[in-house]
């Protein structure tokens, strides 16, 4: 295999070049390369990043309130934006192409998928700086930590597994085969099980965690990129890139049963705690479509930045945040009012969003 250097792609086997992903993410390539083509073979251009910007890092606050953390994909950054003023109070420098952001149950540890090393850095929240550095499968793409807060779960959209990482040692202790070209993850709040949006095989994968194994798949739209977990865990939501809607799998019947038409390219995807909305970035539309989850129709479209991508809903469903990856911006929404209320200049091609509590 050729070495990689920026501007060729990482699975050369696939023949498919890396300057789109790092102009756009994981999800906004796949949506610009898989339209009016077979989705098989293209999302294997759903390549994550290659060459890198270093960003500099501020000074944390001795009393960190509630945050939002941005994966900046250009700027190989994590923006970490206050809540409570709307401003970036800090840059952390992370590895090569930076994707998406999770936290840990006790807002500790931040990880963060470096797309385009292959690796997860792993951020202290108090230091606001990378602790470790773990090496995964090719282009991870996205990663969520179980509710014990004992493993991370990273999607490696370009080898076609999920990692396993055990929190207290730091390595990786398995690697799940899943479908083609994996995006989304949720788990469980028992642990149990982990859902896998496979985007090239149109279909999420249920995994048994205590085993490692895939024990179905469920058929869904075209190009499943995102999932989110309904807070009674009845219903998983799945955004569907190429096919323009959402998926509503029922979770006892392991079938979708809707299917709900949102705007262009949806992408990121998040529930209220309550369970009544549900928020979708849509890329091609410059658009958050918000959907009734009991009448499986959309309420309302609410304009946002250019090339929206990441979402999430803040724990107590006031607010919902969109990274704007054209724009470099994030977008907060008041969810009473289903309108923006800020516009929050971050780094260079931000992706994945989460949210993080103040500390206790």
């Amino acid at each position: 295999m050729p070495p990689r250097t920026p501007g060729t792609s990482l699975t050369p086997h696939r023949h498919r070049p890396r300057r789109s992903t790092r102009e756009h993410g994981t999800a906004l390539s796949f949506a610009r390369m898989t339209r009016n083509s077979d989705i098989a073979r293209r999302t294997a251009a759903v390549l994550c990043a290659t060459a890198a910007l270093t960003g500099l890092s501020a000074a944390p606050p001795e009393r960190p309130g509630p945050v939002v953390h941005v994966a900046n994909l250009h700027s190989d950054t994590v923006s970490v934006v206050d809540i409570r003023t709307g401003a970036v109070v800090d840059d952390i420098p992370v590895g090569d192409g930076p994707d998406s952001v999770a936290v840990s149950p006790d807002g500790a540890r931040l990880y963060v998928t470096d797309s385009g090393a292959d690796t997860v850095s792993v951020i202290d929240t108090r230091t606001r700086t990378v602790v470790d550095t773990i090496t995964v499968g090719r282009e991870p793409s996205r990663a969520t930590v179980s509710p014990d807060n004992e493993r991370v779960y990273v999607a490696n959209v370009g080898a076609d597994t999920v990692s396993v990482i055990s929190t207290r040692t730091g390595t990786v202790t398995d690697t799940i085969a899943v479908g083609d070209a994996p995006l989304g993850l949720a788990v469980t709040p028992d642990g149990r099980t982990l859902y896998v949006a496979n985007a090239g095989s149109d279909s999420v994968s249920v995994v048994r965690t205590d085993s490692g194994t895939v024990t179905g798949a469920v058929p869904v739209g075209a190009g499943p990129t995102a999932l989110a977990l309904a807070p009674d865990c009845r219903h998983l939501y799945v955004s569907n890139l190429t096919s323009d809607d959402v998926s509503v799998v029922d979770i006892r019947e392991g079938a979708e049963t809707a299917r709900v038409p949102v705007g262009d390219q949806p992408a990121g995807i998040g529930v209220r705690p309550d369970g009544r909305r549900v928020y979708v970035a849509d890329i091609g539309s410059d658009t958050v479509s918000v959907i009734d989850t009991r009448r499986h129709t959309v309420t309302d479209t609410i304009p946002v930045g250019d090339g929206p991508n990441g979402l999430a809903v803040d724990p107590d469903g006031s607010r919902v945040y969109v990274s704007n990856f054209d724009s470099d911006t994030l977008t907060v929404i008041d969810t009473e009012t289903a309108t923006p209320t800020a516009t929050v200049p971050v780094g260079d091609g931000p992706t994945g969003v989460a949210t993080q509590p103040a500390p206790r």
